[in-house]
């Protein structure tokens, strides 16, 4: 987690301590003049209140403005709202990405409800009370925008009548020779399985074990090093048998083995080993064996960042891929993510071979911990922007419903999806489902199956071209 994150959710819980003194003072002080049964009754209401309503962990006033700026050149076309029909003037072509930028200002119960905007036959929610400026996701939508019957309405909010679509055009890059960076086991399918089950040449790079958090195997009898090294073990194999769901073979998905929640310190002392913080292992060879090639950390086993960006080096040269799929150094806050990207880079300067693209990914952010908000299978909307992002372009590509099922099932297999929330999630869940109408998938109980199975993946596209030395 960065600092930055650290720092809000500090700010976070100050305040709802806060609240809390500030609630059993007010309850102290009924005391005096209501009967004594009536205080637990108001301390649960006031519980289940938090719970429905005020628990969203939202690191910015739902009045701000989303703040993006688009590649110089990027298509803007006027757009108008009469009577619930979208009108845009200008064209546009089909498979481009279209963002509408508009006001939404939400209603009263937009403050108990999730406020939706309806977009066709897709969904896509904000954060109650919003009431500034948002950025919809209109990709794959074309037919009813050339037509003039796509509508737009809100449920909880209103939407202004002037807005503005930017069209953003991309090749089609499942068509292009891909590497996919994953940090962990599961952020290649969370982030572009859609994408990489239909690409014709894709390779997948997992830096990391997994190890870390193995609570649910030590009930099964096993110390905290055990535990550890088994939940490695099998999001390794994860990192290496699920790509085949998606068509992705063993010999085209490569496992590096180092340990969680380390590659930052690796990047601060380049030339220091870092072992796992829970399994004691030192040695990154164990779960290297059944890698299809040799990989420059294996002949010494040693956990460091120099081996680290030495074996991307050996794979951009030997992989030669056109686009690199990476985590968003600026939106995702997870350090092994940002490092992840680092180590990339440094390994594009040292390389041979430089990727012309890079498309950035988000699995994880800053200011909301919902987003994608809404239920699954809806539209993705871009994500909270308070801070000024680079100018990046974008691209959308749409899942089907049987690519969204497939989706599902791989996230399925993933050991680290598998099992139940704790117990007061799964009370919350209850709560918010019967007062503020939330629902989640039956396809898992692991937040992501919410987040991650939409009708859109969504990527930042960064163009590399002109950034570095050109060596090849």
């Amino acid at each position: 987690m960065s600092g930055r994150k650290q720092q809000l959710l500090k700010r976070h819980r100050q305040r709802k301590r806060l609240i809390l003194v500030g609630t059993l003072l007010v309850a102290a002080a009924l005391g005096f003049f209501v009967s004594w049964w009536s205080l637990p009754l108001f301390l649960l209401l006031g519980w289940i209140a938090h719970e429905a309503w005020f628990c969203d962990h939202l690191f910015y006033a739902p009045s701000d403005d989303y703040r993006y700026e688009f590649p110089a050149g990027t298509l803007q076309l006027p757009a108008t709202l009469n009577n619930g029909l979208l009108e845009v003037t200008g064209e546009f072509k089909a498979g481009q990405t279209l963002i509408l930028q508009v006001r939404v200002k939400s209603h009263w119960l937009g403050r108990f409800f999730d406020p939706q905007v309806w977009i066709g036959n897709d969904r896509q929610d904000l954060e109650r009370g919003v009431a500034g400026e948002r950025f919809l996701n209109l990709s794959g939508q074309e037919s009813g925008l050339t037509n003039g019957d796509l509508r737009l309405h809100g449920r909880f909010c209103s939407l202004a009548s002037q807005a503005t679509l930017h069209v953003l055009s991309n090749p089609d890059f499942g068509q292009q020779r891909l590497l996919i960076v994953a940090p962990h086991a599961d952020d290649a399918e969370l982030a572009a399985f859609g994408l990489y089950s239909r690409a014709g040449d894709v390779s997948i790079v997992t830096l990391t074990q997994g190890e870390i958090e193995a609570g649910h195997y030590r009930k099964m009898g096993l110390d905290d090093a055990q535990a550890a090294r088994l939940k490695g073990r099998l999001r390794s194999w994860d990192s290496l048998a699920v790509p085949l769901w998606g068509g992705v073979t063993q010999q085209q998905c490569v496992q590096l083995g180092y340990y969680c929640l380390q590659l930052q310190a690796m990047a601060q002392e380049p030339e220091r080993s870092f072992g796992s913080l829970e399994s004691g292992d030192s040695d990154i060879r164990d779960v290297r064996r059944f890698n299809p090639q040799s990989l420059p950390g294996d002949v010494d086993g040693q956990p460091n960042w120099r081996n680290l960006v030495a074996d991307l080096v050996r794979l951009l040269e030997q992989q030669r891929p056109e686009t690199v799929l990476t985590p968003h150094p600026e939106l995702d806050p997870h350090s092994d993510h940002v490092a992840s990207t680092r180590a990339l880079m440094e390994a594009i300067g040292l390389s041979t071979w430089r990727p012309r693209t890079l498309l950035l990914y988000a699995n994880h952010l800053h200011d909301n911990d919902r987003w994608p908000m809404g239920p699954a299978g809806y539209g993705i909307a871009l994500p909270p922007a308070i801070e000024p992002l680079p100018a990046d372009g974008l691209w959308s590509p749409s899942l089907d419903a049987p690519t969204r099922m497939d989706k599902a099932m791989a996230l399925g297999m993933q050991h680290d999806l598998q099992g139940r929330p704790p117990f007061k999630r799964r009370v919350r869940r209850m709560i918010q489902h019967v007062l503020a109408g939330r629902r989640w998938p039956s396809t898992g109980e692991d937040e992501f199956f919410r987040k991650a199975v939409r009708r859109h993946e969504l990527f930042w596209v960064r163009s590399l071209e002109g950034s570095l030395p050109d060596e090849r």
